[in-house]
Formats: structure tokens, sequence, C-alpha cells
């Protein structure tokens, strides 16, 4: 497998949801939030010029953004880009919930954590829009 792709933490995807909730309590506000975003982005590993096409574009999403994955037994892995940073980060949260998971995990995964970690509500709604089409793409990479 790539070094592109994420591999999960140890901890289940509600484990991973509860721990960035608790990573984002430690922020005061949403600017201190989008700074650690921009952060979790500039973390990701390198995502290959080759897969920057229409090919592995997620479509319904404002920035251009990038999605391919690699499947060894029944587990999914991730790997993710766009061109803007915050949705970079924004990716890097998304990866961190769903990669390294069966397709049954992925499509349990109730998409309302988006709303619950107060993403939703911070974010522009072009950009909550563009999270709801990368977990529909994940989901949809999951369900075939």
């Amino acid at each position: 497998m790539s070094g592109s792709f994420i591999l999960p933490e140890e901890q289940s995807a509600v484990e991973a949801i509860d721990a960035i909730r608790d990573e984002f309590d430690l922020f005061d506000d949403w600017t201190q939030r989008y700074r650690y975003l921009i952060e979790l982005g500039n973390n990701l590993p390198a995502f290959p010029v080759e897969w920057q096409n229409d090919k592995f574009r997620v479509v319904g999403c404002q920035s251009q953004v990038w999605l391919n994955y690699s499947r060894e037994g029944n587990k999914y892995y991730f790997a993710g880009s766009s061109d803007a940073v915050i949705v970079k980060g924004l990716i890097a949260l998304l990866l961190r919930i769903y990669s390294g998971r069966t397709a049954e995990e992925i499509l349990k995964i109730d998409p309302e954590f988006v709303k619950d970690l107060g993403l939703a509500g911070a974010l522009s709604a072009n950009r909550s829009n563009g999270v709801m089409s990368m977990v529909k793409a994940i989901q949809h990479i999951a369900s075939r």
C-alpha cells in the first residue's frame, strides 16, 4: 500500500469522533480551530500529482478535492487532498474517521457527526455541502 493512504489509529470511528471533539474543545474559538485544521491538512501524507485529476475529483465541492482509496482484505484505506488549506484539514478529519474501516463500519457512521462537532455551523454553506459530498463519496466507495 502506498504511503499516501491513511492508516487508522487503534480506535473505532466513534472513538475517533469523540477524540476530535475533545481536541476541538481545547480551543477557545473557531479561529483557533481553523488553525488546527490547517495544521492537520499540512500533516496529511503527500497526495500524488497523478491522482489530482477528474478521475479522483469529488463532485459537489467548491474547492478542488481529490479522493482515492485502496482496499486490503475487507478494509478501505483513503487518501485525499485539496487546493484549499482548511478543506485539506477537513479531509484529514474525515480520513481519520473513515480510513481503515470495513464497508459495514463506514456505512454505519452517521454523518450527523459533522453537525455534532460544530463543523456545519462554523463553515460556510458551500464548505458544509463539500464536507457532505466527501462523506457521500466515501460511502459510495464502501457501498460498491
